[in-house]
């Protein structure tokens, strides 16, 4: 395992060496290495490293989900209303029906088939997308409208949307039904997860306040509790849905909000976390992806993927009627929500080991979202945003607002 783990390290930070002298994106390089060193390629990562690979993923997403919230001011959700709504379900919406609509064209797939293949493309990245929001949040860009907050707030809670819709056309195709309560749970995870990682960020705060500590043992204490809220997640599953990542990111956005200053060292901290966090996520994620199966798509795979990444672009500028955001403002939302990765390779086999006969065909389609989205949102995020957004001036105090 460690000789896994040293290859894994020295060939990400090469490759994502390279791709920045390149002025690409870090992070292909990342992918690519994990897409050589993974079983399908040279397979040189030990098998245990790959058997807990989804728990490491995991708990990269958690450390960028808090340091998300030790940076996200909740008056400027407050103030950014209606959009960031929106954000959450409709552009996810409007793909997965472009996807249902379109992939029996392409493919001999029934409808359902489709739907479950648009459930499974329908989720944005939040490990390519937030890292560059905060990035952004960090230099002023956008901050006059609150546009790095808007994305990273529908960014984190579309995946849940997008899950719950999964779960449920699954449910229909192996002869359970679909299920009206499965759509209630949406907003009840949100809620309920928001609430949770409010009260115990309030019960974090007190504690750092009266109990002097280092600040790397804060750091530890809210790592821990971090991750006994996403266990919570799936122990009060059967009773209470609750979004575990949600609440994550409402603790850290809380500490902020009640003291600024315990949150900045800590948001120092988990920057630093971070780097090596993203090397695990993106080497582990490439390391998912069978390469096999996207030299088989062909020319209609790539086709029907930029169709439903257009009707994405739609169902985001929808988001954006009667805002105050200006065309490029706005195309740059469109851009930063491109971004597929990490659900795509957690779920996008799953059809296939139930048993849906076009099974081999929705893996195929997730994997080539992986290797096109994720390249080309970040790539499209890293070269637009000093374009598109203007950087932040005192004197202006403009914000996302309905008309």
């Amino acid at each position: 395992m460690l000789f896994s783990l040293a290859l894994m390290f020295l060939c990400s930070l090469i490759l994502s060496a390279v791709m920045q002298k390149l002025k690409l994106p870090g992070l292909i390089g990342m992918l690519l290495a994990g897409i050589l060193l993974g079983p399908y390629v040279l397979n040189l990562i030990a098998p245990e490293l790959l058997t807990v690979s989804a728990d490491i993923r995991r708990i990269a997403l958690i450390i960028i989900l808090i340091r998300a919230g030790l940076a996200l001011d909740i008056y400027d959700l407050q103030r950014v209303g209606r959009p960031a709504i929106l954000m959450c379900f409709v552009p996810a919406t409007v793909e997965i029906a472009a996807t249902t609509l379109f992939a029996p064209m392409f493919f001999p797939i029934s409808y359902l088939e489709a739907a479950i293949m648009g459930a499974v493309l329908g989720a944005v990245s939040p490990a390519v997308t937030v890292p560059k929001m905060l990035k952004l949040m960090e230099e002023g860009y956008g901050k006059e409208k609150s546009i790095p907050q808007l994305v990273l707030a529908g960014a984190s809670a579309d995946d849940i949307y997008v899950i719950v819709l999964f779960t449920s056309f699954m449910g229909v195709y192996g002869g359970s039904g679909f299920h009206v309560g499965s759509l209630l749970s949406i907003p009840v995870s949100i809620v309920s997860g928001l609430l949770v990682g409010i009260l115990v960020g309030l019960a974090l705060t007190k504690l750092f306040q009266t109990v002097p500590m280092r600040n790397i043992v804060k750091i530890l204490v809210l790592l821990s509790v971090a991750f006994l809220l996403s266990t919570l997640e799936s122990v009060v599953k059967p009773y209470v849905p609750m979004s575990g990542l949600l609440a994550v990111m409402a603790l850290g956005g809380t500490i902020l909000k009640k003291d600024y200053h315990i949150a900045e060292p800590l948001s120092g901290g988990f920057a630093k976390l971070w780097v090596p966090a993203e090397l695990m996520l993106f080497v582990l994620v490439g390391a998912s992806v069978d390469i096999r199966y996207a030299t088989k798509a062909g020319i209609a795979a790539v086709a029907l993927m930029f169709i439903v990444l257009a009707a994405r672009v739609c169902g985001v500028f929808l988001c954006m009627v009667k805002t105050k955001l200006n065309t490029k403002e706005r195309l740059f939302c469109a851009i930063a929500y491109l971004p597929k990765a990490t659900v795509q390779a957690a779920i996008g086999g799953l059809p296939l080991a139930a048993g849906v006969a076009a099974g081999n065909t929705i893996l195929t389609v997730a994997v080539l979202a992986i290797l096109i989205t994720a390249p080309l949102g970040a790539i499209g995020i890293d070269a637009s945003y000093k374009k598109l957004l203007t950087k932040h001036t005192r004197s202006t105090q403009t914000v996302v607002t309905d008309k």
